[in-house]
């Protein structure tokens, strides 16, 4: 099972995160935690390093600097994504994925899942924004050599299902019970395991690869 490394700046987040791992992945270990990175503190034989802080980042490429590729998480809102996708990019990792500050168990589990099998990961408002799209897809590109028919997870075959019928985000989320930025997160995952840009793109790739039925 993977070992989450846990960097917070204040107690109360970071027993926040542990609650929120613990009802995402009950399974999963906590390697260990800290306040900021500190090269004495830190552990280079965790699987995933989950960062509340983007300037962090940095701090961590130094500390992990000539160990085995390595896995980031970042927590981070509008404002600073910009700031942390270009640190992620910055760095040579295996796989990293930025979600929301105040993201859902869901939305971190699935992030940290797609990291941890090489993949980027970005919420779909945060990847229009940013221009990040094209990147992710190269990389997922890439992943799908080896393996041509992407795997999707139910729900996000689901919400594909539901955005063939052309529904916009809200509405989706009101007919599955859940929030608007979940569904936009499960489109970002979506994008990113088809290596497209929008949804057209996604809707008629998998329709092509037999993932749903138009």
């Amino acid at each position: 099972m993977p070992r989450v490394f846990i960097v917070a700046p204040t107690p109360a987040l970071r027993a926040g995160l542990r609650a929120l791992l613990a009802q995402a992945e009950p399974a999963w270990e906590i390697a260990g935690e800290a306040p900021a990175i500190a090269h004495d503190e830190m552990r280079a034989d965790a699987d995933l390093f989950l960062l509340a802080d983007p300037d962090q980042l940095l701090p961590l490429a130094g500390a992990l600097s000539g160990g085995r590729d390595q896995v980031i998480v970042v927590l981070a809102d509008d404002a600073a994504a910009a700031a942390a996708v270009a640190a992620l990019r910055a760095l040579p990792l295996r796989g990293w994925g930025v979600v929301p500050a105040d993201a859902s168990a869901e939305e971190l589990r699935a992030a940290s899942l797609a990291a941890l099998q090489g993949m980027v990961t970005l919420p779909a408002h945060m990847a229009d924004q940013l221009g990040a799209l094209p990147a992710a897809a190269q990389r997922v590109s890439r992943a799908e050599e080896a393996e041509p028919k992407p795997l999707l997870t139910p729900r996000e075959v689901e919400v594909l299902e539901w955005v063939s019928r052309g529904l916009p985000s809200k509405m989706i989320a009101h007919e599955l019970g859940v929030s608007e930025s979940t569904i936009k997160f499960h489109l970002s995952s979506i994008y990113a395991k088809l290596g497209v840009a929008s949804r057209t793109e996604a809707v008629s790739r998998a329709a092509k690869l037999g993932l749903i039925t138009l």
